[in-house]
C-alpha cells in the first residue's frame, strides 16, 4: 500500500503546483475608459484598473476602443502583462 501513497502524493503534488501557476495569468476584453499615460493605468467602462508596466507602449488607446488584456494579481493591484486592440 505504502509504494502506491508515495507516488500517488506526489503526482497530485505536481498537479497542484502546476494549476496554481496557470492561475496567475488572467484574461480580459472591454471598452476602454480611460488611459492615464501618467499613471500608468488603464481604466475599462466595467470599472476595472489595470496597472501598465513603465515600458508599456500605447497602441493607439482611447475612449471607446475596445481591447484585450492578459494581466495578473500582484498585490491588490491588477497588472497588464499585454494589451491589445480588438477588432
Amino acid at each position: 500500500m505504502r509504494k502506491l501513497l508515495v507516488p500517488a502524493a506526489a503526482a497530485a503534488l505536481l498537479a497542484t503546483s502546476a494549476l496554481s501557476f496557470a492561475a496567475t495569468q488572467q484574461h480580459a476584453t472591454g471598452t476602454v475608459k480611460a488611459y492615464d499615460a501618467k499613471a500608468q493605468t488603464l481604466t475599462l467602462a466595467d470599472g476595472s484598473v489595470y496597472m501598465l508596466p513603465k515600458t508599456f507602449k500605447n497602441p493607439g488607446l482611447k475612449a471607446g476602443e475596445k481591447v484585450s488584456i492578459n494581466w495578473e494579481m500582484k498585490g491588490t493591484s491588477r497588472t497588464a502583462d499585454q494589451v491589445t486592440i480588438a477588432k
